[in-house]
């Protein structure tokens, strides 16, 4: 028996816990908060690694267009409390990498961080102008705020359904969470994933009747970028450079580049490091540094902009991208 598995007595206390919590929100003793206009909720059952950021950019992506659309994050591992809008002039360490990121990409895009979502969307409706539609980042398990659409995120190698609750698994909650989304995404998938295997995994997660189940994969740029210039990937083959992740789930992204042939080392962090002046004096030493777009909100001040580059991602469906939207669209032009 692993370690882990030593602990689910507590995973037994901790999800009997969070199905109560989740009951008392149910029947309406804990009480949470309606909006008016359209909320979407991005967020998973399990700690991480399922392609949150890439697709709430999506979603800002697709209505962007026509919305004044708002995104709002916890701020996770900030040293900063309560409510920030973003200019984009902030560190990671102020409002979280991942706003950052949002922001940096999205600039026309009302950006904010707040520990207290129901406080944060208040406080984006007082901007002028104000939100259209907001989406919350990671807030699938934030019940004192009731989103109108929830995407339920699911890492293909790793899904629910296989899993346990805290401490003995990865699941923030029990598997019966799952019913309070509009549809899920399985996420990371392989682009060649065959269709038998996507209709045994939909038979495993047994959705309900109203629930539509999509599948994704994350696409690779072919340059990757840093502040004054981009290279592309396959020049990358003529040289050595480090790699450096502090994400949930390198895998994915270390077989890419292996797949390519590139020769380089790995420096694998925790989600979220920060960085110590040791490690960023380590880095600094480096010829030529890799790194995830979230690691470079936190790295690109602190290593010469010469020699540190981030590998853009984004969220691709298999297929069914087109329902997706339209369900989306649906939603938000109805509410």
């Amino acid at each position: 028996m692993s370690g882990r598995k030593l602990l689910y007595p507590f995973s037994i206390l901790y999800g009997t816990a969070m199905h109560l919590r989740n009951y008392l929100y149910d029947s309406g003793v804990l009480s949470s908060q309606g909006y008016d206009l359209p909320v979407i909720a991005v967020g998973n059952l399990s700690t991480g690694g399922t392609g949150k950021s890439p697709m709430v950019e999506y979603l800002t992506h697709l209505l962007r267009t026509n919305y004044k659309v708002a995104t709002l994050s916890r701020g996770y591992r900030r040293k900063s409390r309560g409510y920030i809008l973003l200019t984009g002039g902030e560190t990671a360490t102020e409002v979280g990498d991942e706003p950052l990121q949002f922001k940096n990409k999205f600039p026309e895009v009302l950006v904010a961080v707040d520990e207290n979502r129901s406080h944060g969307i208040d406080e984006l409706l007082k901007e002028n102008p104000k939100p259209q539609v907001v989406v919350l980042d990671d807030a699938f398990q934030h019940r004192s705020v009731t989103a109108g659409f929830y995407v339920l995120l699911t890492s293909y190698s790793k899904i629910y359904r296989n899993d346990l609750v805290l401490p003995a698994g990865d699941l923030r909650e029990p598997i019966m969470g799952a019913k309070r989304a509009n549809v899920i995404v399985v996420t990371k998938c392989p682009t060649n994933l065959p269709l038998e295997e996507q209709i045994e995994i939909i038979k495993k997660l047994k959705p309900t009747a109203k629930q539509e189940v999509f599948f994704s994969s994350i696409e690779y740029s072919e340059v990757v970028l840093g502040r004054n210039r981009s290279l592309k990937i396959q020049d990358l083959k003529k040289t050595s450079f480090t790699l450096v992740t502090g994400i949930a789930n390198p895998k994915p992204l270390v077989k890419h580049l292996q797949d390519l042939g590139l020769n380089f080392n790995h420096r694998a962090f925790k989600d979220h490091h920060n960085f110590t002046e040791a490690e960023l004096k380590e880095l600094q030493h480096e010829e030529l540094i890799i790194t995830t777009e979230k690691d470079y909100m936190r790295l690109k001040n602190e290593i010469s902009r010469e020699k540190i580059f981030y590998l853009p991602i984004t969220n691709r469906f298999l297929h069914g991208r087109k329902e997706f939207d339209a369900l989306i669209l649906n939603y938000v032009q109805k509410k």
